[in-house]
């Protein structure tokens, strides 16, 4: 088996996200698949490159050696196919990474009002969207950092706070007792399936420690947000979501006491001159979410945020 571009690309991945898991969600292929490829990647090279652990995958030394020289291959390709499309379109093209977000609709429609003609390339993982950024397969990302749960800045990266502590709401059954007070209590939620998604950085950890100072110890399910939302319409879970979020007919999103949930908004880049150029758009973006969104508007308003001045 010779290897392809697409060989390589696999191998950051599962290096960046450290999770074969994580790494085939990026990819969008099924994990069987990409682990039958690591496999026949070890073979050709006549090695192993991950020790996989129930902590999850770390490059052997040889999987070190080759990473440090498929990382710049990739980065290479991604430049190249880059600077194609802008000059095959005539326009500049910005590489935007996210984690979700409600103000993303907002900020790409706003760069393109400023002649720039974005790309989006979605992933859970910060730390994988910060890597792509120092490696040059983005040029900038838009993402969150869970309070205790510190990201790995890679070397050379420049950042701006957007938000220093975003508070995390929850979202319940429209028909939940809990529905019935604006602040939801901790230990009113000890007697309800949660759905968590243990694929974002730092997320299923900062749960654990928040149902640990309630002194609660609820069923827990593991899943992706959006089958999460689907579960919580029926009443089956209530999960953690952004302040941002909007009730609807079946859904209800609550203020939970005391704000035991945080995470800080970053935007990385590479320069300062990408930054300046994205951050105007997103702020803007973000807080046309957040005076959108009636439970955060109100949770800014008692916190006197600026957004609400003048």
């Amino acid at each position: 088996m010779d290897l392809e571009v697409r060989h390589l690309r696999a191998l950051c991945a599962i290096a960046d996200t450290g999770s074969l898991h994580r790494a085939a969600r990026q990819l969008g292929v099924a994990q069987p698949s990409l682990s039958t490829q690591l496999r026949r990647i070890e073979q050709e090279l006549g090695g192993t490159l991950f020790v996989r652990a129930r902590t999850g995958c770390r490059p052997t030394p040889l999987g070190s050696l080759v990473l440090s020289r498929a990382r710049p291959l990739v980065a290479e390709m991604r430049s190249l196919v880059s600077e194609a499309r802008a000059a095959a379109t005539g326009g500049p093209e910005l590489r935007v990474g996210s984690t979700a977000s409600k103000a993303l609709a907002g900020w790409l429609r706003r760069l393109r009002a400023r002649g720039q003609d974005p790309t989006l390339h979605m992933n859970v993982s910060p730390n994988a969207l910060l890597r792509m950024v120092a490696d040059g397969q983005l040029d900038v990302a838009f993402v969150h950092e869970v309070e205790g749960s510190p990201l790995r800045i890679p070397e050379g990266l420049r950042l701006r706070t957007l938000v220093e502590r975003e508070p995390q709401f929850v979202y319940l059954s429209a028909d939940h007792p809990a529905t019935a007070h604006p602040v939801v209590r901790l230990s009113d939620l000890a007697t309800d399936r949660w759905m968590i998604d243990p694929t974002v950085d730092g997320e299923w950890d900062a749960v654990q420690r928040m149902f640990r100072t309630a002194g609660i110890n609820p069923h827990v399910l593991h899943g992706d947000y959006h089958t999460a939302a689907a579960l919580v319409a029926t009443g089956e879970v209530v999960t953690v979501c952004q302040p941002t979020a909007i009730s609807h007919p079946d859904m209800a999103v609550r203020r939970l006491q005391g704000d035991p949930l945080g995470v800080r908004l970053l935007l990385a880049a590479r320069t300062e001159t990408d930054l300046d150029g994205a951050l105007p758009a997103l702020e803007e973006a973000y807080w046309e979410s957040a005076g959108r969104a009636p439970a955060y508007r109100e949770w800014l308003e008692h916190e006197a945020s600026p957004l609400t001045r003048g």
